[in-house]
């Protein structure tokens, strides 16, 4: 908080048009922060208010052209969710849990209300508004500041989180918008190509122009190929009776779009242009279940704590008292691997998406790492396991 009690304080000292309040002297940190996002507290109760509505649609065009669908609210609740984020992480440190987890509930209310639109990108916003929400509900464990109530509240919300199911309503969405796309083709004397770029000629609006003045069996053949290559090959990475999501099958269907678009014809140019590579989107929909069935996972174990004194020896004795159900690894369908540290701490994980238990590793992109002084490390997700575990104390 140290560092964004500056910032505010600055703020609010040079540049009186921010409307950031401060004190004469500083307060603790937490409550210096407080003080400053107070500027927006009407607009966030007023979401607070209205998150209690059961649904939600943004006003999207959806008469238009799918791949000219301005979605200019994505930007926005994500950086909704950062704010409510450092609000809840502040409320944790001033000693106020309840608030702190009111709006962790709000930020997982905003992401579910986007959770119905078609776009893949959709759902990568919903995926990184989880992940900054994750951020105060992990801290809260680490510092052991929430109740058994309030970690109840929160396992209830993760519980109805779904990305295995998400990631094929969003492959089912994108192939209904790729075949939409071909559809508006048909009409080119009602599109508006732009066939110049900053780079120069655009190549693709010219080809799309093209084959809507062309046979109509054209269109057909690239609709009908994205419809079979989705079905045959995306579709199945998720085994939905099984819950798991194989990186196998991504890899092999990344591979299988390669040949399919290698050679160009009429009968698959646009299928080269829209159908998109879902190997990394899937890896993200994996990381996010994950990380969402390790956190209610560590959500259970601290409930135990609190009842016994201490972690348990394994995850069964976590149920029916603590969690109905503990969650497998979704990559491989075993259990999730647990076990109590010499510090009375535990460590916790998964797998990865390399498939290999590598004994609660995690690996850091090389961008400084993990002790590089003034760094940031980011985590490598596709080395290593995915884990989650707290600082010595």
């Amino acid at each position: 908080m140290k560092p964004w009690q500056s910032y505010y304080r600055d703020l609010g000292k040079t540049n009186p048009a921010a409307e950031i309040s401060i004190t004469p002297q500083p307060q603790s940190p937490a409550a210096d922060v407080l003080l400053a996002l107070s500027k927006f507290d009407p607009v966030i109760e007023r979401l607070r208010t209205d998150s209690a509505l059961p649904y939600s649609r943004f006003p999207l065009g959806y008469d238009g052209m799918p791949a000219a669908i301005l979605l200019p609210h994505l930007s926005a609740l994500k950086q909704f969710a950062q704010v409510l984020q450092l609000r809840a992480i502040a409320e944790l440190q001033n000693n106020e849990s309840q608030k702190a987890l009111d709006n962790v509930r709000l930020s997982l209310r905003l992401m579910d209300s986007i959770r119905s639109e078609p776009f893949l990108i959709s759902h990568l916003v919903r995926i990184a508004i989880l992940q900054i929400t994750l951020q105060p509900i992990y801290e809260g464990l680490a510092e052991r500041k929430w109740s058994d109530a309030q970690l109840a509240d929160l396992d209830s919300d993760l519980t109805k989180l779904d990305f295995l199911a998400d990631c094929q309503f969003a492959i089912r969405g994108e192939r209904g918008l790729e075949i939409a796309n071909i559809e508006f083709i048909r009409h080119p004397h009602d599109l508006d190509f732009n066939m110049s770029s900053d780079e120069g000629e655009n190549p693709q609006g010219f080809q799309m122009l093209l084959l809507g003045f062309g046979p109509s069996g054209w269109l057909e053949q690239n609709e009908l190929r994205i419809a079979q290559f989705d079905t045959k090959w995306y579709l199945p990475v998720v085994d939905e009776e099984r819950k798991i999501i194989s990186p196998a099958k991504i890899r092999t269907a990344s591979d299988a779009l390669g040949k399919e678009i290698q050679h160009r014809t009429p009968e698959n140019i646009l299928e080269t242009l829209f159908i998109p590579n879902w190997r990394n989107a899937a890896e993200k929909f994996a990381h996010a279940q994950t990380a969402t069935d390790l956190a209610r996972a560590a959500l259970a174990l601290e409930r135990y704590r609190l009842a016994h004194g201490e972690f348990p020896e394994s995850l069964d004795a976590l149920t029916p008292q603590f969690i109905a159900k503990v969650p497998h690894d979704i990559i491989d369908g075993q259990p999730l691997h647990y076990h109590r540290t010499d510090d009375g701490q535990f460590v916790l994980y998964s797998v990865g998406w390399n498939e290999t238990d590598d004994g609660g590793v995690v690996v850091f992109n090389n961008n400084g790492g993990a002790f590089n002084k003034g760094s940031t490390p980011s985590v490598d997700i596709n080395e290593g396991d995915w884990v989650w575990r707290y600082p010595a104390k």
